[in-house]
């Protein structure tokens, strides 16, 4: 597993030891990570503060988002995957889509490189999240 990745993974475990979501997220530009997140929607009482939202909005106005890859936990939602969209990030490496499938199909319509790493860490975070909060994920997910 890449740096990247493992740096998404503790933003993830970073936002489950705040109470929230365990997803993480970064934003890497020439080899170096310029954004850090994670879904804060419990602790900041957000609808909209996804763990990519949050690593866009640690990474500031950057100008072009041209060459950078976003690095997800888990396959973003289709208002992440709009962002990716919206800003033209082309590349995106996720975790895993096992316990969410979101948005993949539509980021590469779109023209983005979506690579799954179907990383059995990222699933089994989810899942354990997932099997003591059930409630808590069906309003993350919409459900």
């Amino acid at each position: 597993m890449d740096e990247f990745m493992k740096a998404a993974i503790e933003e993830a475990r970073k936002g489950l030891a705040e109470g929230g979501i365990p997803i993480g997220s970064v934003l890497v530009k020439d080899g170096r990570i310029i954004g850090r997140g994670h879904n804060r929607r419990v602790q900041k009482g957000s609808p909209t503060l996804h763990a990519e939202i949050d690593c866009l909005e640690d990474a500031g106005r950057i100008g072009s988002y041209s060459g950078t890859v976003l690095y997800s936990t888990l396959m973003p939602c289709y208002l992440c995957s709009g962002a990716v969209v919206q800003f033209g990030i082309k590349k995106v490496v996720v975790g895993e889509s096992v316990t969410f499938d979101g948005g993949p199909e539509f980021m590469k319509e779109h023209g983005v490189e979506v690579i799954d790493l179907n990383l059995d860490e990222c699933i089994n975070l989810m899942k354990d999240f997932i099997d003591k909060n059930k409630e808590l994920w069906n309003e993350d997910i919409g459900l």
